[in-house]
């Protein structure tokens, strides 16, 4: 059923979110016009790759028909409303609107929606390790002396001798590819887990602080078939994943106003996994999100329907639910250690695999 927004309505709609994401992007837009660097908040907008302007900018959930917008008829993946779809939204003679054209950003993305789903499900099947503390970060600055410090504007905490003693005293379980793969090579075998793209779909765990950022990119990529809430509530958890993500790590933020969280103590372990469990939870009821917004996405559009196959926590996969229809969700009633329900996807394996960006 086709909801209809006004010119007025969804103009402030519109208006809103842009006030409400200013706040992050106005203060990267300024630094960057006078050529400096923040080494914490700069992050989400060079190494994803939305930018400002594309997050600022509004779209409704698919269905919702924009009346009196013909400036946006032209918008990639939108179309004119059709006057069924208009007469079903108790819209009367003589107006028109536009919606997402989900058809067709189904035929064109169907290999990222699919993946999207794939991994949002398999994440959602498993439970949250918190025995990381971390850690990915340390590697990525081990053997500073011989490999230099990725972050020149913030020095090491400990120095570099005292960094490679903490990586060297601890056990290193980062299952993350996109962590990963920025080890400094001197650190790749000190990894008990070796994580490759492929295995991606596989290992991902809601435990995770980047699989937690990344659901900010599991968002944009769906764009304009996703709500603008649903993405700046990605980005929110994000923004803060992101600080914990830097308070814990080897360098020395505090003349930026972060105090470390030294995940070489005790204290700094407790107090890394409190929060990590916090990301957890809001990470798997932003997942449920986004996959119910996947699940209504393919609703129709694909016409098979095989079990998603999960990864267990053993890494083992298993199946996720029974067959049937796509939009179909169960709740398991489980829970897993992030304290979050184990919500399971019922759907199908994609046809297409992968998405390699």
């Amino acid at each position: 059923m086709h909801e209809a927004l006004t010119r007025e309505e969804w103009s402030r709609r519109a208006h809103a979110h842009a006030e409400r994401v200013a706040p992050h992007t106005r203060p990267f837009l300024d630094r960057r016009s006078r050529g400096e660097k923040h080494p914490v908040e700069d992050f989400l907008f060079t190494y994803y790759t939305l930018s400002p302007a594309q997050f600022t900018r509004w779209h409704p959930a698919p269905g919702v028909i924009l009346l009196d917008a013909p400036e946006r008829a032209g918008w990639k993946h939108y179309r004119p409303a059709t006057t069924a779809e208009l007469e079903a939204a108790g819209v009367g003679e003589g107006m028109s609107g536009v919606v997402v054209a989900v058809e067709e950003f189904v035929a064109e993305r169907g290999t990222a929606v699919r993946f999207t789903r794939e991994i949002l499900a398999n994440t959602l099947a498993r439970s949250g390790t918190f025995d990381c503390f971390g850690l990915h970060e340390w590697a990525m600055a081990y053997r500073a002396q011989s490999n230099g410090v990725r972050h020149e504007d913030a020095p090491l905490r400990l120095g570099a001798s005292g960094t490679d003693d903490v990586v060297e005293a601890h056990r290193i379980r980062c299952s993350h590819f996109d962590a990963f793969r920025f080890f400094q090579p001197q650190a790749v075998e000190r990894n008990e887990l070796q994580p490759t793209r492929e295995s991606q779909r596989r290992m991902e765990q809601p435990g995770c602080l980047h699989a937690s950022m990344d659901l900010y990119k599991w968002a944009y990529k769906l764009l304009p078939a996703v709500d603008s809430d649903l993405l700046a509530d990605c980005f929110d958890l994000a923004w803060d994943v992101r600080v914990t993500d830097m308070e814990a790590s080897p360098y020395d933020l505090t003349e930026w106003g972060y105090e470390p969280v030294r995940i070489e103590t005790p204290e700094g372990k407790a107090e890394y996994v409190r929060r990590q469990r916090a990301f957890a939870q809001r990470g798997n009821r932003l997942r449920e999100r986004l996959a119910a917004a996947v699940e209504r996405l393919l609703d129709g559009v694909d016409d098979a329907a095989v079990p998603v196959r999960a990864a267990g926590h053993d890494g083992a996969t298993r199946q996720s639910g029974a067959g049937g229809h796509i939009g179909a969700m169960a709740q398991t009633g489980a829970v897993g250690r992030d304290g979050a329900s184990g919500v399971v996807m019922q759907g199908r394996t994609a046809r297409t695999r992968g998405d390699r960006s």
